[in-house]
C-alpha cells in the first residue's frame, strides 16, 4: 500500500473510531452506572427483613467471606494486576503461553503388574495422555519387594515392581523421551530411580530429554504414615545427591513433588493445604541449602501437588495464590527471574467423592477440572468416578481421559491463558485466599517449620478442626453432598466390584522374582551392593544405576542406602470422605434389610395433598438418605384409617405429616393411639413442636424432624434402635 493510502486509511479508521466512541457514549448515557451502596441498599430492600449478611454472605472454611457482589473498587490496590503471564509474580501462570497448547494430561494408572499396566497404558497413550502418572504399590512404596517376608498388599492399588526388567517390560512400546513420567515411588524414590535410569540406559533411551517428576517427599511419606523414611541427615544427603545426578543424567527431570492433597483429603480448607505446600517447599529448599545447593538449581526440581474441591471460583484462585506466594519465597531465596518457573499439577480432590450415586462424581470431577484449567495447572489429574470403590475400568479412565480433550479441543482451553484475569471477583479471591494462606504459613514457620508443625500435631490439630466443622455442617445438609445427604436415589443399586485375583498376581509376581534372582549372580550384586555403601556423594546414585543394572532389585537397593530410623514421628493424617457417615447409615440400613428386618417408616399424611405436600416430601428425603424405605403414597382422612394402615404396614417407626392446623386437632389423638395399639412404635412429628411439645411428648410423640435437627445424628440412632451397627 502506497504512503498516501496508508494515511488515508488511518485517517479514515481514526474518524470512524471516534464516530463510534461518541454514538457508544450518547448510549450510555441513558443508563448512569450505580454505587455499591446502591445496589446493596435495592438488595436490602428486596430481602423485606432477612438479614443482608444471613442471606447473601457465605461464610468460607478458609477464614474470609464469600460476597455476592465484587467490583473495580475492591481490587485497585492489587500488586499483581499488571503483571503479564510468565512474568512478575507469576499469578497469571509461569509461562507466557501454554506449552504445546494445553496442560499436561497426566491420569493416574494402576494395575498389579507391570505386564497388566503396560496393556493399560498404552490404551492411554493411544487416546490422548501425554503424562504416564505411575504408583508403586504399598509394598514398593515401602522398599519391599513381593517376595519379601511378611508383605501384604502386593499389587493392590498400584504396581509391583521390583527389577530393571519390571521397567523394561512396563514400558514396552512407550517412547519415555517423547512424553512425561510422573512416578510415586514413596520412601522408595531413589530406588525406583536408579530402575528407571537403569532400564532406560539398556534400552538406547537419550535421558537429556527426559520429563516429569521422580515424585520424593519425605515429608509427605510423614503426613502419609507417621514417620520420615529414614535419619532427616541421610535423607537430605541422598536428595541433594539425586538432584546432582539428575543435574547431569536428566536435566529436565523434576526430583521433589511437594504434595498437598493428604491435606485436602483430610479435610482441610484451601488455605491450610497452601500453607502445608509452602511450608514443605521451603524446607526442602533450607535443607539443600545446608547441602550445598542453591535454591536456584533446587527451584527447577520441584513440583507443587495440589488438590482441586469443588467450590468453582475459589478453586480457580487457589491455584493462582498458590504461583503468587511461591513466587514471592523463592524471590526471598534470591532465585532468579528466569529459575522461577513454576509446575503446579492439579488433581481432583477425593474429600467430596461418593459411593452412593457415584456418577454424580463425573459432575464433580468435571467443575474441579474446569477450576484448575482456568486457574493456570501446567498438568491435570481428573479422577475417574469410580477411584474410591473400585480398580478403575476402561469406561471410567475414558470419561475422565475425555474430559481433557473436551475442555481443550471443544471449549478451547488450550488457547487462553488466565481466563480468569481481570474478573474483579478471582482477583479479589486470589488476594484474599493467598492472605489467609500466607497467615498459615507463618503459624507453620513460627512453630518451627512444617516437621515440627507435624511432629507436635499442631498442624493435624488444625486440619481435624476444620474436618469437623465441615461434617457438622454436612450432617446437618447446611453442607449438601448430592445424592448422598440430599436427594437420594433410595432405589439405586450399588457399582459392582470385579473381582481381583490379588493373591493370584502375588503368587506371580513372587515366581517372577525367583526367576529373576536366580539368573543373575550373587557375587555380583553382592559387590554392587557393597559399592553403593562404600561410595559418597553424588557417586552413591550412580553406583545404585549400576547395582541395578546388575540385577538388585528395589528392596536391595533401598537397603544399600542404609538410611536408617526416622528421629521424628508424627500422627498420620488418615484420609477422610465428607460422605463417610451417610454411607455408614446407608450400609446399615441395607445390612438391616438382608436380614429380613428392612428398615421402613410409615409417613402418615393427613388430610389433603395440599396440606402436607411440601412438609412431607421435605420429610421423606430427611430419612430416605439413611436408607430408610418410605411408605408415603397414602393420605388419611382421620385417626382410625391411620391406624389401621400403620399396623397392616408392620412398620416399627410412624411420621406424622399435615399443617400446622391440623397438627393442633389431630397429634395428641393419633399418638395416643399409636401407642396403645403397638407401645414399640416409635412416633415422630414432622415440624417443630413450639409450645406443643409438652402435650404432644405427653401424648406418646417420641420425637420431631425439622430443619434444626442434626439429620446424620437422628437417622443414626433411629437405625441404632432397629438394631443396626454402625
Amino acid at each position: 500500500m502506497h504512503l498516501e493510502c496508508q494515511i488515508c486509511y488511518i485517517t479514515k479508521f481514526k474518524f470512524i473510531r471516534e464516530m463510534e466512541s461518541e454514538e457508544k457514549n450518547r448510549l450510555l448515557s441513558g443508563f448512569p452506572a450505580h454505587s455499591y451502596a446502591e445496589w446493596h441498599a435495592a438488595a436490602v430492600q428486596l430481602l423485606k427483613g432477612r438479614s443482608f449478611e444471613k442471606t447473601l454472605v457465605t461464610k468460607t472454611y478458609e477464614g474470609f467471606d464469600l460476597q455476592p457482589i465484587y467490583t473495580r473498587e475492591g481490587m485497585k490496590e492489587l500488586s499483581h494486576l499488571g503483571d503479564f503471564p510468565g512474568a512478575g509474580s507469576r499469578v497469571r501462570g509461569s509461562q507466557a503461553g501454554r506449552e504445546e497448547g494445553s496442560w499436561i494430561i497426566s491420569q493416574a494408572l494402576t494395575a498389579p503388574t507391570p505386564a497388566d499396566l503396560n496393556a493399560i497404558l498404552l490404551k492411554e497413550l493411544e487416546n490422548g495422555q501425554n503424562e504416564l502418572n505411575i504408583w508403586l504399590d504399598r509394598p514398593g512404596r515401602e522398599g519391599l519387594d513381593a517376595d519379601s517376608e511378611g508383605v501384604s498388599s502386593v499389587g493392590v492399588c498400584g504396581v509391583s515392581l521390583s527389577t530393571v526388567e519390571d521397567l523394561t517390560r512396563l514400558l514396552k512400546g512407550v517412547h519415555p523421551e517423547m512424553i512425561s513420567l510422573y512416578l510415586h515411588g514413596g520412601a522408595a524414590s531413589p530406588a525406583l530411580y536408579a530402575l528407571l535410569l537403569a532400564s532406560l540406559e539398556k534400552a538406547g533411551v537419550d535421558m537429556k530429554g527426559l520429563k516429569g517428576c521422580l515424585g520424593m517427599d519425605p515429608i509427605g511419606w510423614l503426613v502419609e504414615t507417621g514417620s520420615l523414611p529414614g535419619e532427616g541427615d541421610k535423607l537430605h544427603a541422598t536428595m541433594a545427591d539425586l538432584i546432582r545426578h539428575a543435574e547431569t543424567a536428566a536435566p529436565e527431570m523434576q526430583i521433589l513433588d511437594v504434595q498437598g492433597q493428604c491435606y485436602h483429603n483430610g479435610g482441610s480448607s484451601s488455605s491450610m493445604e497452601m500453607a502445608a505446600i509452602l511450608a514443605t517447599g521451603v524446607a526442602y529448599l533450607k535443607a539443600m541449602e545446608a547441602e550445598g545447593i542453591s535454591a536456584a538449581v533446587l527451584a527447577p526440581r520441584i513440583r507443587l501437588s495440589t488438590a482441586i474441591g469443588g467450590d468453582y471460583f475459589l478453586e480457580i484462585a487457589k491455584i493462582r495464590a498458590l504461583r503468587l506466594l511461591w513466587n514471592r519465597i523463592l524471590e526471598a531465596f534470591e532465585v532468579p527471574e528466569e529459575a522461577r518457573k513454576i509446575h503446579v499439577h492439579a488433581q481432583t480432590g477425593l474429600w467430596n467423592k461418593t459411593v452412593f450415586d457415584p456418577y454424580v462424581n463425573m459432575l464433580r470431577t468435571t467443575t474441579e477440572a474446569f477450576s484448575a484449567v482456568v486457574g493456570g495447572c501446567d498438568s491435570l489429574q481428573i479422577g475417574t468416578f469410580d477411584e474410591i470403590i473400585r480398580e478403575s475400568d476402561a469406561f471410567s479412565r475414558r470419561i475422565a481421559r475425555n474430559t481433557h480433550h473436551i475442555l481443550a479441543d471443544e471449549c478451547d482451553m488450550k488457547k487462553v491463558q488466565d481466563p480468569a484475569g481481570g474478573s474483579w471477583a478471582v482477583e479479589t479471591l486470589t488476594d484474599q485466599i493467598a492472605g489467609e494462606a500466607w497467615k498459615n504459613f507463618q503459624k507453620i514457620e513460627a512453630s518451627g517449620g512444617i516437621v515440627e508443625a507435624l511432629a507436635s500435631g499442631s498442624l493435624q490439630d488444625s486440619v481435624e478442626a476444620v474436618r469437623q466443622e465441615k461434617l457438622k455442617n454436612i450432617q446437618r445438609r447446611k453442607d449438601v453432598i448430592v445424592g448422598t445427604n440430599s436427594y437420594p436415589n433410595a432405589t439405586e443399586e450399588l457399582l459392582k466390584k470385579p473381582p481381583v485375583d490379588y493373591a493370584g498376581k502375588c503368587g506371580e509376581r513372587i515366581d517372577t522374582l525367583k526367576a529373576w534372582k536366580s539368573s543373575r549372580s550373587d557375587d555380583t550384586i553382592t559387590t554392587m551392593l557393597g559399592k553403593i555403601r562404600s561410595a559418597k556423594g553424588v557417586e552413591v546414585i550412580q553406583a545404585m544405576v549400576d547395582a541395578a543394572s546388575s540385577g538388585a532389585t528395589l528392596e536391595e537397593l533401598h537397603a544399600a542406602l542404609e538410611l536408617g530410623e526416622s528421629e521424628v514421628k508424627a500422627r498420620s493424617l488418615e484420609l477422610k470422605r465428607a460422605a463417610e457417615e451417610f454411607e455408614s447409615l446407608r450400609f446399615a440400613a441395607r445390612e438391616l434389610a438382608n436380614s429380613g428386618s428392612a428398615p421402613v417408616i410409615h409417613q402418615l399424611n393427613i388430610g389433603p395433598s395440599r396440606r402436607y405436600r411440601i412438609r412431607a416430601d421435605w420429610t421423606s428425603a430427611f430419612f430416605q438418605v439413611a436408607g430408610f424405605e418410605i411408605l408415603n403414597t397414602d393420605e388419611y382422612d382421620g385417626v382410625e384409617e391411620a391406624i389401621k394402615a400403620l399396623g397392616e404396614s408392620g412398620s416399627q417407626i410412624a411420621v406424622i405429616t399435615s399443617d400446622d392446623e391440623t397438627y393442633a386437632s389431630s397429634v395428641e389423638t393419633l399418638a395416643r393411639s399409636i401407642k396403645q395399639a403397638d407401645a414399640k412404635v416409635s412416633v415422630i412429628v414432622a415440624g417443630m413442636p413450639g409450645d406443643n411439645e409438652e402435650a404432644w411428648r405427653a401424648a406418646g410423640v417420641d420425637d420431631f424432624v425439622h430443619v434444626r435437627v442434626n439429620n446424620y445424628i437422628f437417622n443414626r440412632k433411629l437405625l441404632e434402635s432397629l438394631g443396626a451397627s454402625i
